[in-house]
């Protein structure tokens, strides 16, 4: 039987598809909304400024436009949400993780994260705002009550500035780099890419963690880098003693440069 997340976020993308603005947007807190689209460097801060979107977008869809969930983890006061965004919404097919945060039941922060390069790097060039007038995505963050997933968020990032997380994860677990299109199978595989890779990773040595959300059993963190890829999000879903059962990543390839994206996926061969 789908959770309560489940069926909110089924909901919400079904008004979505369907570009209903009123629909779409009841589920935001009207006094507390902050959306922002992290690749890109857009920002909607109030509701009043979500809305307008909306209702400035939504109508021109064409019939065949989809978004939709793949993958929910956490509840209904925090989340990480596997999206999809179809090319005849924006202009270029957008497959994101973004972080969720609630507040009296209503939508307070949802952060889109995703690659560049699957949408298009020169046209999200072209949209992008510019490194010195990016907004700030971590200004004003909702207070959580911590859960497992925040203990085991810290320990990996920590684990990851060694390159040795690999006892972290369950015997089965899956990696992914949705970014590098890499995905690694089994603990001890894990491990070695970690080990060759993690240095290099914006999401490894030097890298801060900036926000959690999700619970027990799932959910991610945000984290921020001072390397030519600035931000990401890392999601987590957790089996029941709390081992990493799937990592999974995305931040925007278009910030490296073809060479250097060819020599990270290639830290997943074993040789």
């Amino acid at each position: 039987m789908p959770s309560e997340a489940h069926d909110l976020f089924h909901r919400l993308f079904t008004a979505k598809t369907a570009r209903d603005v009123d629909a779409t947007h009841a589920f935001f807190h009207p006094d507390r909304t902050f959306y922002a689209d992290a690749a890109l460097g857009w920002v909607w801060p109030t509701s009043e400024a979500l809305r307008a979107v909306w209702a400035e977008y939504m109508p021109a869809w064409p019939d065949g436009a989809r978004s939709y969930p793949t993958r929910i983890l956490g509840d209904t006061t925090s989340a990480i949400v596997f999206m999809t965004d179809t090319p005849e919404l924006f202009g270029g097919e957008i497959r994101a993780i973004a972080p969720i945060d609630f507040a009296d039941g209503r939508i307070v922060r949802w952060i889109d994260y995703w690659d560049a390069r699957n949408f298009g790097a020169a046209q999200a060039a072209g949209m992008r705002t510019p490194p010195e007038q990016y907004p700030d995505l971590y200004a004003a963050l909702p207070a959580r009550t911590p859960t497992r997933i925040d203990e085991v968020a810290a320990a990996l990032h920590e684990s990851l500035a060694t390159g040795e997380p690999a006892a972290l994860f369950a015997a089965e677990a899956v990696f992914e780099d949705l970014t590098l299109r890499t995905t690694i199978r089994g603990h001890a595989a894990i491990g070695r890419y970690f080990s060759r890779a993690a240095k290099s990773l914006p999401y490894g040595p030097g890298a801060q963690l900036r926000h959690v959300v999700g619970t027990d059993l799932g959910g991610g963190y945000e984290w921020q880098s001072t390397g030519p890829v600035p931000r990401g999000v890392t999601a987590l879903e957790l089996t029941p003693d709390a081992a990493i059962d799937r990592m999974t990543t995305v931040w925007d390839g278009a910030l490296l440069p073809d060479d250097a994206l060819l020599a990270l996926a290639a830290c997943a061969v074993d040789v």
